[in-house]
């Protein structure tokens, strides 16, 4: 795989104001184009956060074009966080701005509280055709709960990956949900790993490739 070298930096348009987002070009060609969500803006997450960046560098190895945004409130983004409620509508602004910019099939990613929250909008819009959840919070990170329950009517190809130390994610609660689940659904679980993949950031990406081939979305 060879990953497209330039990057293009600029704002989108989001319902609370623009929100700034970083494009890795794809190649001619492409088969699909990619989003990676990062996790909570109020404890230093933003796109340029390591999960958030080798989760862009897997999808961006198969020629994908990939956008990474901030939320409103991080980075220079326009507008104040919203607990995950606004944040969503970040997402679907995301979305569209891949769909009218490629017109091609999303494959969307996100870290913590990126799972969370882009999940939710990734499910049940069509444009989505595959998503990968890292790091998925099945346990309150702070001051937020995180209902999940929406993932059981998600039928659409679903990889989980999380490490076996997570401490927003211990194994028995995240196998119990993955378990629930529709196929098709894969659940990898990184050995020694924490919630942040800690060392084991090669690994997390490899379970992402090795998916994305499974899965023939190359």
């Amino acid at each position: 795989m060879e990953t497209a070298n330039s990057i293009r930096s600029f704002f989108l348009d989001g319902p609370a104001g623009r929100l700034e987002a970083l494009l890795n070009e794809g190649r001619a060609g492409a088969t699909h184009a990619g989003l990676v969500c990062h996790p909570h803006p109020l404890y230093g997450g933003t796109f340029h956060n390591k999960v958030v960046f080798h989760a862009m560098k897997a999808l961006n190895g198969f020629g994908f074009p990939v956008l990474r945004f901030n939320f409103r409130g991080a980075g220079l983004s326009e507008g104040e966080h919203d607990r995950g409620v606004g944040e969503e509508g970040d997402v679907r602004a995301a979305v569209e701005w891949l769909d009218s910019e490629f017109h091609l099939p999303v494959v969307f990613a996100g870290f913590s509280f990126g799972a969370a929250v882009g999940l939710r909008v990734a499910c049940p819009d069509e444009r989505v055709k595959a998503a990968v959840g890292l790091g998925v919070p099945v346990i309150p990170i702070e001051d937020r709960n995180y209902d999940l329950s929406f993932l059981q009517s998600c039928g659409k190809p679903k990889l989980f990956v999380s490490g076996d130390r997570d401490q927003y994610g211990p194994r028995t609660q995240v196998e119990a949900m993955v378990n629930a689940l529709p196929e098709p659904k894969k659940l990898v679980l990184i050995s020694a790993a924490d919630h942040f993949f800690a060392g084991r950031l090669r690994e997390m990406r490899e379970a992402v490739e090795g998916w994305i081939r499974e899965m023939e979305l190359e």
